[in-house]
């Protein structure tokens, strides 16, 4: 019999996406037929042919050695200099990390931070999987309630914080709810940060899909700052701008030197290095990273316009998103609750979507940090997400059997 797992990795429960992943994925083996696939990010678009080229390139030459943990000179220099010219960000190629995709970064960023009994914010509507990040890193979360159309309030934040705060957390745009924040507000976000001593993470995985507003940097607010009193960890991703979802490429600009040597050592325990052939694709994406993102930005922008008005006019969505990929549907009037209402599509219509109510778990922990018990808020049982950066055919054909399937709850 082997041993129970009591560690606080084994308290965490697997999110919402997975299950929705499994359900579907059971559903075509059962039926043999093709899910409509509207719970993934996944875009419909694929990498320009000078990303392949560069990947097969390093593989034929035999650049496919370890490569330093910091990752490749020169694409942290190009890093550096898309940072500085495209987000206003000022930083060195010393303080750069590269990573197998942010997702990787932003836990190690997390860990670098980490203390015994430290907590971080994040709002009461989030990211499953940082949430999970979060706890695996050994922080206890710290759940704000968010605003009006799902905006944080600094003051409400400001009350949820506790002297144990460490870190802040600032999705923009967001990952579920697709809220880009103003200038105003990230200053607001910062001030308080720095007038309370946190760290501010800052997650930018969508940063060229605004449609409303140009996307800003959190960092570049404090550019004209000594670098030793900056405050924020920006992390981004190749995934989403040049559809490199599956080459598993990222990269972290710390804000200052300390921090960057701590998650040197962080990195060297856990991954060594990012793959070499990847990192080479990576330059190549960046070389032609003007063109490609606005290409991008666009296709997804078009589906929003042309598939979501009409959830908006049957009362579903409250408007359209102002970034990122995804979009809260308020499916209430069915009667049917998130979980039920996914289920239900999936078995009737073939359409896979996320039920809300697993972006809003609330995880009670013990003293050493595992979860003994979890709820949802409860405002979020009748939301669930879909994204609109798929086939635009599929997701037209996906919101048509979505809005049949809630004529026939009604």
């Amino acid at each position: 019999m082997s041993p129970d797992i009591l560690s606080a990795a084994g308290s965490i429960p697997s999110s919402c996406l997975h299950g929705i992943f499994r359900a579907a994925e059971a559903r075509e083996r059962q039926t043999g037929e093709e899910v409509v696939k509207l719970h993934v990010g996944e875009p419909y678009y694929t990498p320009t042919e000078d990303v392949a080229d560069a990947f097969v390139a390093a593989v034929r030459r035999g650049d496919t050695r370890y490569m330093g943990i910091e990752g490749l000179v020169d694409l942290r220099e190009a890093i550096v200099e898309k940072l500085r010219d495209d987000n206003g960000i000022d930083t060195a190629a010393s303080r750069v990390l590269v990573t197998p995709g942010s997702c990787q970064g932003l836990f190690s960023l997390l860990k670098t931070l980490a203390e015994p009994g430290a907590e971080i914010l994040l709002p009461e509507l989030h990211w499953p999987v940082h949430l999970q990040q979060a706890l695996l890193a050994g922080f206890r979360p710290v759940l704000y309630p968010l605003g009006k159309d799902f905006r944080p309030d600094p003051e409400v934040i400001a009350a949820a914080a506790t002297p144990r705060t460490k870190v802040l957390l600032i999705n923009s745009p967001a990952n579920p709810t697709g809220v880009v924040l103003d200038a105003d507000e990230i200053g607001a976000l910062l001030a308080l940060a720095r007038g309370r001593g946190w760290h501010v993470i800052s997650d930018e995985a969508y940063e060229h899909f605004c449609y409303e507003r140009e996307h800003l940097s959190v960092a570049s607010l404090e550019r004209d700052l000594p670098v030793d009193e900056r405050i924020v960890h920006s992390v981004f991703t190749f995934s989403k701008s040049f559809a490199m979802t599956g080459y598993r490429l990222g990269y972290v600009a710390l804000a200052d030197d300390r921090a960057a040597d701590v998650m040197k050592v962080v990195q060297e325990a856990n991954i060594i290095g990012t793959s070499t052939p990847v990192q080479h694709a990576g330059i190549a994406a960046l070389k032609s990273r003007a063109d490609a993102a606005a290409t991008n930005r666009k296709a997804v922008q078009r589906n929003r316009d042309v598939a979501l008005p009409a959830l908006a006019e049957a009362g579903l969505l409250r408007e359209l998103p102002a970034g990122g990929w995804y979009a809260m549907l308020d499916v209430g009037k069915t009667g049917l609750d998130a979980e039920t209402f996914a289920m239900r599509l999936l078995e009737s219509k073939g359409v896979a979507v996320v039920p809300g109510n697993g972006f809003a778990m609330r995880p009670t922990l013990d003293d050493q940090g595992r979860i003994v018990s979890h709820d949802y808020a409860p405002w979020a049982r009748s939301l669930i997400r879909i994204a609109f950066c798929v086939d635009p055919t599929q997701l037209e054909t996906g919101v048509r059997l979505l809005l049949d399937f809630v004529d026939e709850c009604v």
